[in-house]
């Protein structure tokens, strides 16, 4: 008798020692928290944007080379870069105020240029 009651309270702490082990595992899985995320599909229309106002600045000790190139955007735009030759540099632009733009365009020569290619982003 003394036999099956040490087994019985062996397997009784064995028992109880899971139970423990799985409160706690429960306890550290209960502790997660995740953020709320969205996903999801959809369509709109991509509009272009309209050119206006173009000028180019003449550098002035070389006239061969142009400084800038400026114009209007008509709306508002985030990111705005233009190209003068095809498959030439991208050149950075700045917005100076409203929806003008002023692109740098340090290199770039007169005689090469044969586009204005402007890509804009909201």
């Amino acid at each position: 008798m003394y036999v099956l009651r040490s087994g019985v309270v062996r397997l009784g702490a064995v028992l109880l020692l899971a139970v423990a082990v799985m409160a706690a595992a429960y306890g550290f899985a209960a502790t997660n928290t995740v953020p709320d995320t969205r996903a999801g599909d959809g369509a709109g229309n991509i509009n272009g944007y309209i050119v206006s106002n173009v000028t180019y600045t003449l550098n002035a000790s070389n006239p061969q080379q142009l400084d800038r190139v400026e114009f209007d955007l008509n709306a508002a735009a985030g990111t705005v870069k233009v190209r003068l030759q095809t498959t030439g540099s991208w050149y950075n632009c700045t917005n100076t105020a409203g929806n003008h733009w002023s692109c740098n365009t340090p290199g770039q020569g007169v005689q090469p240029a044969n586009e204005l290619r402007v890509v804009a982003v909201e």
